[in-house]
């Protein structure tokens, strides 16, 4: 069986074969001088890191080194490192508060951002360890969204409350928060509709939601946790600003890191939009979601084993 350390090196491996690679190109027999910090900065750039994040760590890296020899392998060494400092505030495990029964997790992101299935993931880990799980299908927007949460509910034995296709889903929420309560869970998650970031009426509809669960439980939600693509590169970036303008986003889930070479973004997202990043995600089965570890992902972006 792959150790979660072995499916984040594959994970990375776009990420990290573009990096590792254009690190080689550039310090194949050439010293470390402003001309070849500007090409890192550049590559760092195309990792979609972003403008501001790759100038503040070629910055932190190239200080006190101009002019010297080194080769790729320390390279990579010296900017894992820099880039962990980044990553470092954002590496916060999401904490189920044992006091706060149900614990409710509100899961919110755009559509095709992996939001159910990372649910049915975090349920599965969670029935796991024990604890009693529900799961509020309040995407009612999309027949598939409800279909495919209670294949996960039937997979990890997990009651999934659900409504018609199309009824309000504040209303759902409500009643099945209420449910929750009555049955003794120790933490439910909201599926949320897959919300366009510039559709401001869904956006209006999320702030109903978080306005109505609080009737029933008043520090509800507990934790609101928004699902962002890794192939969507600075797109990604762009909706945690939008998705905090309309929730308390308190942490992040970042999947399909295996599909994309802008592994880059966390370190833009955490040096720009510092938010708790709880899980990463690097393929379709549950071990494929995993907590984050900023000195892991650091090394295994930079192609070190």
């Amino acid at each position: 069986m792959v150790s979660w350390l072995g499916r984040l090196g594959l994970g990375l491996k776009k990420s990290s074969d573009r990096l590792s690679g254009g690190i080689s190109d550039i310090f194949t027999k050439r010293k470390l001088n402003s001309e070849t910090l500007e090409e890192l900065e550049e590559l760092l750039i195309g990792s979609d890191m972003g403008v501001k994040t790759s100038a503040k760590i070629i910055a932190a890296f190239g200080a006190q080194r101009q002019d010297k020899n080194i080769d790729a392998a320390e390279v990579r060494r010296l900017l894992a490192d820099e880039i962990a400092k980044v990553l470092r505030p954002c590496q916060q495990p999401l904490a189920v508060d044992q006091y706060a029964k149900p614990f409710v997790i509100m899961m919110v992101g755009v559509n095709g951002a992996g939001k159910t299935t990372t649910i049915g993931k975090l349920a599965q880990k969670f029935t796991q360890q024990g604890l009693q799980v529900s799961l509020i299908a309040a995407d009612t927007f999309r027949a598939a969204a409800v279909e495919q949460l209670e294949v996960w509910g039937k997979r990890s034995g997990v009651r999934v409350f659900r409504g018609e296709n199309g009824c309000d889903s504040a209303g759902l929420c409500y009643d099945g928060l209420g449910q929750a309560v009555k049955a003794g869970d120790d933490v439910v998650f909201i599926d949320t509709a897959g919300r366009l970031q510039n559709k401001s009426g869904l956006m209006d509809e999320l702030k109903k939601i978080n306005k109505v669960v609080k009737k029933i439980i008043p520090e509800a939600p507990h934790s609101t946790i928004l699902t962002l693509d890794a192939t969507n590169g600075q797109n990604a970036l762009a909706q945690v600003e939008i998705f905090k303008s309309a929730v308390d986003v308190s942490g992040l889930v970042i999947t399909k890191l295996d599909g994309t070479a802008k592994g880059g973004i966390l370190a833009a997202i955490a040096d720009t939009e510092p938010t708790p990043v709880h899980y990463i995600g690097v393929g379709e089965s549950i071990d494929d979601l995993n907590e984050f570890n900023a000195d892991d992902y650091a090394r295994n972006l930079l192609g070190i084993e």
